[in-house]
């Protein structure tokens, strides 16, 4: 049985939850502890802060994670990505006050920055050659100018709106952060194979994300133009319909050709046709 730490609550933890519903694994959130079962698949689930997982799975504790790209490369610790699950997408960014002109890094030399991630931000400015003062905090990084505990902050940034309520104004974009799953590097071959269904799982969930499914009638003599507007993952399908000329084509497309695509099959004769949500594709 493997053991995936999870965070306990705020927009991560409910998306990871969400992933891990839609993979099949159902935790009864109801009755969330620290440690809760999955029902039909050999994996417990452990509720920990964000910043608690990556030095969880490094001890073993828990042998894979869910958590930041931002929290691992803060940590550096001896763990292994095993897979990017593009969601609770961000960035971290430096951030001066509004009033202040900008003309480019160099403005950061001898300044103070405040951040709750000091060390990506202190390989950045080595990398820049940028020399400022890196004032680590806890919390409230937005107000540390308005107080004067900072000149500067490196923030986490989603859509800006907390920067201009405090008066601050981006300025670089300097790491992009999505959620990941880790690993521990130690893991035997048994708990590798889970870990590799579960990603197994993950992916098929992703593939889904942004198709349709498409059925339609057509005339058969229109099968080729057809083929040619829909593609499909590999080829369509193509069944023969009881009225005699006539067939039905299904096919996997993405949500955002559907409109245009359904313009140029009805163009060709096409009829009957219906879109239908996905939940998986596997290869």
């Amino acid at each position: 049985m493997i053991r995936i730490a999870v965070q306990a609550k705020g927009r991560l933890s409910d998306e990871s939850m969400q992933l891990l519903s839609e993979s099949g694994l159902l935790i009864e959130e109801g009755k969330r502890k620290l440690l809760a079962k999955c029902g039909d698949f050999p994996m417990e689930v452990l509720f920990l802060r964000d910043d608690d997982i990556p030095g969880a799975v490094e001890m073993g504790v828990a042998d894979i994670g869910i958590v930041g790209l931002n929290e691992v490369e803060e940590r550096g610790l001896s763990i292994d990505i095993a897979h990017y699950l593009g969601f609770s997408k961000c960035r971290i960014s430096l951030a001066i006050p509004k009033t202040s002109e900008y003309s480019g890094l160099d403005y950061f030399n001898g300044k103070r920055v405040a951040t709750s991630y000091p060390a990506i931000l202190s390989n950045y400015f080595l990398e820049k050659g940028i020399k400022a003062e890196i004032h680590k905090i806890a919390g409230s990084v937005e107000v540390a100018p308005s107080v004067g505990m900072a000149d500067a902050i490196f923030v986490i940034v989603s859509s800006g709106g907390t920067l201009i309520t405090n008066g601050l104004k981006e300025v670089e974009k300097v790491f992009f952060s999505e959620a990941v799953l880790v690993s521990n590097r130690s893991l035997d071959q048994q708990k590798r194979a889970e870990v590799n269904q579960l990603i197994a799982r993950f992916e098929a969930v992703e593939r889904s994300r942004g198709m349709k499914y498409m059925l339609l009638n057509l005339p058969e003599e229109k099968i080729e133009d057809a083929i040619v507007i829909l593609p499909g993952m590999r080829s369509p399908t193509v069944l023969p319909l009881a009225q005699k000329g006539w067939c039905s084509m299904h096919v996997v497309v993405e949500e955002k050709d559907i409109w245009s695509k359904i313009e140029k099959l009805k163009s060709i004769g096409a009829e009957g046709i219906l879109v239908l949500s996905l939940d998986k594709i596997l290869p």
